[in-house]
C-alpha cells in the first residue's frame, strides 16, 4: 500500500461538499486536498489507500468494507455532529481517529426544533397548503398555545440546553430526562429533571436531543408512545432510529398522540413509499437541522482547523473514539507509561496474557485510564503486526485475549508518585516501575523487583545473573572488546550473592554475537536483553 514519504504533505480526500472557507483553510495549512464527491463504496475503498485523511458530511457512508484495504488513512473527519454514517468501531480497530464538529451547527439544530414545535402547535404547513389550494379554512386549523405547556426534553446536551432556554422564554415549563445531568446544572438551567416515564406522561411537547446509541435506538416505541398524553406532540431533530417509525405511524393513525414533526429518519433519503409520508398530523423535513448558511460555514471552518491541527501539531480535537484525555499534569506520566510498556515488551519471551497498571502515591488520586492505554500502546508495539496507537490499543488487547487491570494504592514509600506495570505471560511474570522527576524527566526505578535509577533512552542492555564477584567486569570486558562504550549503569540486587540485575546504557549497537557472549556469561538461569527505547 502507498505510504506518505517524509516531507510529503498529508493528502486529504473531501468526499462530500464542503464550503470554500474549509477548503481554503486546508490549503493554507499545507495539506494536499482533493475534492471528489459522489463516489461509491468500492471506489472509495480503493481511493483511500492513497490518502491520510477523509472528510465527509452525512451523505457518504464510511463502512468497514471501505476501510479494509487502507493502511495509510489516519483520520476520518465528519463535518457535523452525528457520526452514525461512520463505522467508528471498524475505524478504531484500524487505529484511525474519528472526529466530528459538535458545536458548529448546534444553534441551527435547536432553532429548527423550536420551529417545528411552533409549526405543530399552529398547523402551519397544512394551513399553508390549504391557502395555496385557494381555500380559506380558518376554523379547520385550530391551534394550541405554547405558553403554559410542559416541554419534555430528552437529552440535555448543547442543543437541548438551547431549546430549553428558548422554551422558557416562551413561557413553557421544561422537564428533562438526562441521567448525566448534574443537579447543580439543572438548577442553573431552571429545568426539572425526572425519569423517562414521568417526562413521557407529563409532556405536552416532547423533543429529542440525544445521540443514537444502542441504548437510545428505538427509545420512542409502541410502549413509550402509549405512555404519552393523547394531546402530546413529538419532535425529533436528533437522529433517525431513536423513534420507531412504524410505531409512530400507528400511534398517529390511532390518535394515541396529537402530532409529530421529524427532521431525521431511519433511512435517508426517506423512501417515496414510506408510511410516514401518508401519516396524519405529521410534519416532515429533509434533515434540515444544520441547513443554514451560518451552520455550513461554521462546520466547514471548524473541521478544517481540526484536520490542520492534527497533521501540523499532532493535536486530536473532538475525537469520538479516543476515550482518554490527558491533562498537562498527566502528559509526562503517559509518556512514562508508554516507555515502561515498550521497555517491558522487549523482556518478554511470550505474548502477554494479563497486564496490570498500578498507580501509587499522589498518582493514585488521578484517573489512570489514559496511562493504561499508553502502557498498552508501548507494550503491544512488538507483539502486533499493525500500528498500535491510543485509538486501537484497547481493541488490540481485547482481540488478543489480554486481560487488563488497573490498581491504585496511596502508599509509595520512596516516590511521591510511582507507576508500575506488570505483565503476565505463559512463560512467567515481568514488571517495571518508573516515576517522573522535575522537568518531566522519566526515570526507571525498578525492573522485576530490583531497584534501579536509570534514564530510559537509547540502547540498553538488561541482564539478570547470579551475584558473584567479577560479573560486572566480565560484562564490561566483552563490550570493550567489541568497541562498545558504556554510557550509564545501575545494579540492583535483593540480597548478597543472590540474583542481580544490571541495566547498561550503551552508545553503540550490540551485534548478535556479542549479545550471545554476554548471555552465556550470565550463566544458567541468566538472561540478557537488548532494549531499544
Amino acid at each position: 500500500m502507498p505510504k506518505k514519504t517524509a516531507g510529503e504533505p498529508a493528502r486529504v480526500l473531501v468526499a462530500d461538499t464542503l464550503e470554500d472557507v474549509g477548503l481554503r483553510l486546508l490549503d493554507e495549512g499545507g495539506l494536499s486536498v482533493t475534492v471528489d464527491v459522489g463516489r461509491g463504496e468500492d471506489e472509495l475503498a480503493s481511493m483511500l489507500c492513497d490518502y491520510d485523511a477523509l472528510i465527509v458530511r452525512s451523505a457518504t457512508k464510511v463502512t468497514a468494507r471501505m476501510l479494509s484495504e487502507t493502511e495509510r488513512l489516519k483520520l476520518i473527519a465528519r463535518a457535523g455532529v452525528g457520526v452514525d454514517n461512520v463505522d467508528v468501531d471498524a475505524a478504531s480497530r484500524k487505529g484511525i481517529v474519528v472526529m466530528n464538529t459538535p458545536w458548529g451547527n448546534i444553534t441551527s439544530a435547536a432553532e429548527h426544533a423550536i420551529a417545528l414545535m411552533a409549526a405543530l402547535a399552529r398547523q402551519i404547513p397544512d394551513a399553508h397548503a390549504s391557502m395555496r389550494a385557494g381555500k380559506w379554512d380558518k376554523k379547520r386549523f385550530m391551534g394550541v398555545e405554547l405558553a403554559g405547556k410542559v416541554l419534555g426534553v430528552i437529552g440535555m446536551g448543547k442543543v437541548g440546553q438551547i431549546v430549553a432556554r428558548a422554551a422558557k422564554g416562551l413561557g413553557m415549563r421544561v422537564m428533562v430526562y438526562d441521567p448525566f445531568l448534574p443537579e447543580r446544572r439543572a438548577r442553573e438551567l431552571d429545568v426539572s429533571p425526572a425519569d423517562l416515564d414521568t417526562v413521557l406522561a407529563q409532556s405536552d411537547f416532547l423533543t429529542i436531543h440525544t445521540p443514537l446509541t444502542e441504548k437510545t435506538r428505538g427509545l420512542i416505541n409502541r410502549e413509550t408512545l402509549a405512555r404519552m398524553k393523547p394531546t402530546a406532540r413529538l419532535i425529533n431533530c436528533a437522529r433517525g432510529g431513536i423513534v420507531d417509525e412504524a410505531a409512530l405511524v400507528q400511534a398517529l393513525r390511532d390518535g394515541k398522540i396529537a402530532g409529530a414533526a421529524l427532521d431525521v429518519f431511519e433511512k435517508e433519503p426517506l423512501p417515496p413509499d414510506s408510511p410516514l409520508r401518508s401519516a396524519p398530523n405529521i410534519i416532515l423535513t429533509p434533515h434540515l437541522g444544520a441547513s443554514t448558511v451560518e451552520a455550513q460555514l461554521k462546520v466547514a471552518e471548524q473541521i478544517a482547523r481540526q484536520v490542520v491541527a492534527f497533521f501540523r501539531e499532532g493535536k486530536i480535537i473532538n475525537a469520538v473514539n479516543v476515550s482518554v484525555t490527558l491533562t498537562p499534569e498527566m502528559e509526562p506520566f503517559a509518556d512514562l507509561a508508554r516507555i515502561l510498556g515498550r521497555f517491558l515488551s522487549q523482556l518478554l519471551d511470550a505474548p502477554p496474557s494479563h497486564v496490570t497498571c498500578q498507580a501509587r502515591g499522589k498518582l493514585a488520586g488521578e484517573d489512570i485510564q489514559a496511562l493504561t492505554v499508553s502502557a498498552l500502546q508501548g507494550l503491544l508495539m512488538n507483539w502486533h503486526d499493525e500500528a498500535v496507537n491510543m485509538v486501537n490499543a484497547p481493541y488490540v488487547a481485547q482481540e488478543r485475549g489480554i486481560v487488563v487491570t488497573e490498581e491504585k494504592t496511596p502508599e509509595s514509600p520512596n516516590y511521591s508518585s510511582l507507576l508500575r506495570l506488570e505483565v503476565e505471560t505463559p512463560a512467567g511474570v515481568h514488571s517495571v516501575a518508573g516515576t517522573v522527576f522535575e522537568g518531566r524527566q522519566s526515570r526507571l526505578v525498578e525492573v522485576d523487583g530490583f531497584e534501579m535509577d536509570m534514564r530510559p533512552n537509547g540502547l540498553m542492555l538488561v541482564l539478570f545473573y547470579p551475584d558473584r564477584p567479577g560479573m560486572v567486569g566480565r560484562f564490561g570486558t566483552i563490550l570493550g572488546d567489541a568497541n562498545i562504550n558504556i554510557a550509564g549503569m545501575d545494579v540492583g540486587r535483593k540480597e548478597k550473592r543472590g540474583r542481580a540485575c544490571i541495566c547498561l546504557s550503551v552508545d553503540d549497537p550490540v551485534p548478535p554475537e556479542v549479545l550471545e557472549r554476554i548471555r552465556e556469561c550470565t550463566g544458567p538461569g541468566g538472561e540478557a536483553h537488548l532494549v531499544e527505547m
